[in-house]
């Protein structure tokens, strides 16, 4: 088990000027997606015409919020395996009255899930704080300037390809190499591309479910404390992923679906936890709660 006290600076994130502190407990990010289209949320708070209901996603929003999560994770584009790419004005269009609308309401930080410059600058107009990248400053040159502009903090994450060009679980990223030093190199470009641009508040993600196999994930799952070396904060993102969903059903069945995966979900969070993730993004805010609570009671008594 890996122990969460005594972290360095690295742990505290300056997020546009309010302080996320990393260094003892770890936190949940609530996942707010306002897409058709996502793996397990898609449509929920997109109505018929495809116009985000956002009343309907600031009240969720809150209540994840009340459940106890720090950060919400706000979508407006899905980066399920196979999902269909969106134009920058249109994933501007879910996000954006919606991170207004909720800025009003809370103090709680705000992330935008995006790897485009634009949605990210508009993003952050609106009231974000943190920029959750799933490339990893690979897809969009443009983004570091924009997460320097604006003091934002960078959740920087691995994956070998966009996700309309990834397929299930079936892994792209198995080319003789260990997934572990695989990951670990990409992103540790990533971290140097952040710093080269005056970025030193940088939270690292290792991308499960993306381009990855079942085997790898797993293995990442079980090593992730290898990631370390890094020396940033770690954000495990394994809520309700397909992946999961490979084990817990018959082999001759089909692929256990998302609705069904909160258990795996919750015993995945446990071993990230165990192996020293900071930051907890889920569906599922008052259940990974639970899970922290008993991780770090946990660890506190075998200390």
């Amino acid at each position: 088990m890996t122990s969460v006290t005594g972290r360095p600076d690295q742990y505290l994130i300056n997020c546009s000027g309010v302080t996320l502190d990393l260094r003892e407990t770890p936190v949940v990010m609530g996942i707010v997606n306002v897409t058709p289209d996502s793996f397990y949320d898609g449509g929920k708070f997109v109505q018929k015409t495809d116009k985000p209901d956002y009343d309907r996603a600031v009240d969720h929003a809150l209540h994840l919020i009340r459940a106890g999560a720090s950060i919400i994770d706000i979508g407006g584009e899905s980066t399920r395996p196979g999902a269909t790419a969106i134009a920058a004005d249109e994933e501007i269009r879910r996000t954006v009255p919606l991170i207004a609308k909720l800025r009003k309401k809370t103090d709680a930080l705000i992330s935008i899930d995006t790897w485009k410059s634009e949605v990210a600058e508009a993003a952050i107009r609106a009231g974000a704080q943190l920029v959750n990248d799933i490339s990893g400053f690979t897809f969009d040159n443009h983004l570091p300037e924009i997460c320097r502009k604006y003091q934002s903090a960078v959740i920087l994450m691995h994956t070998p390809e966009k996700p309309h060009s990834m397929q299930w679980s079936t892994g792209t990223c198995s080319s003789g190499n260990d997934i572990i030093e695989t990951v670990t190199t990409y992103l540790q470009r990533s971290i140097m591309t952040a710093l080269h641009h005056g970025i030193n508040d940088i939270i690292i993600d290792p991308g499960f479910g993306f381009g990855k196999t079942v085997a790898e994930n797993y293995r990442l799952l079980g090593a992730m404390n290898k990631l370390h070396e890094l020396q940033r904060p770690l954000l495990a993102g394994v809520s309700r992923k397909s992946f999961l969903g490979h084990v817990i059903t018959e082999p001759d069945k089909e692929n256990c679906p998302p609705s069904q995966r909160l258990p795996a979900t919750l015993a995945a969070e446990t071993i990230a936890l165990l192996n020293g993730a900071s930051i907890i993004r889920a569906h599922d805010v008052a259940a990974a709660m639970q899970t922290i609570s008993v991780v770090m009671a946990t660890l506190t008594a075998s200390t």
